[in-house]
């Protein structure tokens, strides 16, 4: 499962806020609800991420294996 835990905390550092992401870059408030819920997004969405807060797409998402059980 591909997770965005990283998301938040590379936004802390650099700065920028949820509300900065929409007013100011113009993103759209679903995509930051895909990626609070760890939802599919388009790789088009972390390339734009990362020019933004000016980091690696590891800044953002990271893989972690599923748990059979759970699934």
């Amino acid at each position: 499962m591909i997770n965005y835990d990283c998301l938040w905390e590379t936004m802390k550092k650099k700065g920028i806020t949820q509300y900065s992401l929409i007013n100011d870059y113009h993103v759209n408030e679903s995509q930051l609800h895909r990626l609070r819920k760890n939802m599919v997004i388009k790789t088009t969405t972390l390339d734009r991420f990362c020019e933004i807060l000016d980091c690696e797409v590891g800044d953002i998402c990271q893989y972690t294996k599923d748990d059979p059980e759970e699934v």
